[in-house]
């Protein structure tokens, strides 16, 4: 067999595609790092990736993680509903017994003529559950209301930091001759909506006593009258219907029953 002579003009065509070859074979294997099954191979060195920045919490959230919204339920409640709206992560429902998502147990049955010893059980966890003492304010709501919440925020900046006790409601009296010394002429909040601070809590008297069944947010004005030293002492605001809504909610192309089904 005759020997293969190349010429010098074949000889640069074949080194330029050996070449080629050897260089595209070393990008392949670090693309894919061949090199690594070798002991003593470096390490790609990829970067890692960037950081996300940390959340920064704006000046409402810092706000609303001081809010705790008492919501006593019973088997009526649409739970689903409201944890739908912007109070799902404030909501601290009051339930007769302990089942899941309740924060605060009352071990008791209630009906709606009993429902002033669930105010003296969920009044007396504010008092003396440690994680209520971090919170700045406090929202009584019936499971048939709503309440804005830009409205809510207006009320928390306007009142962060007072030194008196501060009840924000649908302010209004009722004659009880049955309990005149007590609860005669108090003034309370309607119970649809009613909002106070940590500092009315400090001063509630949750050991209040009066003859009978009577309103249960009569007798939170009891315990406020009480233990705070009513009028005198307490700053009443009054609420602002406007954007607190109660049995039904009605605006443009909403139209919605919150009481459906009645309580009582």
């Amino acid at each position: 067999m005759a020997p293969i002579i190349l010429s010098r003009p074949r000889i640069l065509v074949l080194l330029i595609a050996l070449g080629i070859i050897a260089t595209s074979l070393v990008v392949t294997s670090d693309h894919h790092n061949y090199w690594g099954v070798f002991d003593g191979a470096e390490p790609l060195d990829i970067p890692p990736p960037p950081e996300r920045p940390p959340h920064m919490k704006n000046e409402d959230e810092i706000l609303l993680e001081k809010l705790a919204i008492i919501f006593p339920v019973n088997n009526n409640t649409d739970m689903q509903f409201y944890r739908n709206t912007w109070m799902g992560d404030f909501l601290h429902p009051v339930c007769d017994w302990d089942e899941p998502g309740c924060k605060i147990v009352c071990n008791e049955t209630s009906t709606y003529q009993t429902l002033d010893k669930k105010t003296f059980c969920f009044s007396r966890a504010l008092k003396g559950q440690e994680d209520y003492k971090q919170m700045e304010f406090f929202i009584k709501l019936d499971d048939d209301s709503l309440v804005d919440k830009e409205y809510v925020l207006h009320l928390m900046r306007n009142n962060t930091g007072s030194n008196k006790p501060v009840y924000i409601s649908d302010h209004t009296r009722l004659r009880d001759k049955g309990n005149p010394d007590t609860l005669d002429q108090v003034l309370y909040g309607n119970g649809k909506f009613y909002m106070f601070n940590h500092v009315l809590v400090d001063c509630l008297n949750t050991d209040f006593t009066y003859h009978g069944s009577r309103n249960e947010d009569l007798v939170f004005g009891g315990m406020v009258n009480s233990g705070c030293g009513g009028e005198k002492n307490v700053l009443f605001i009054q609420e602002d219907d406007n954007y607190i809504w109660h049995k039904e909610y009605k605006n443009k192309n909403k139209y919605i029953d919150l009481a459906f089904i009645k309580n009582h």
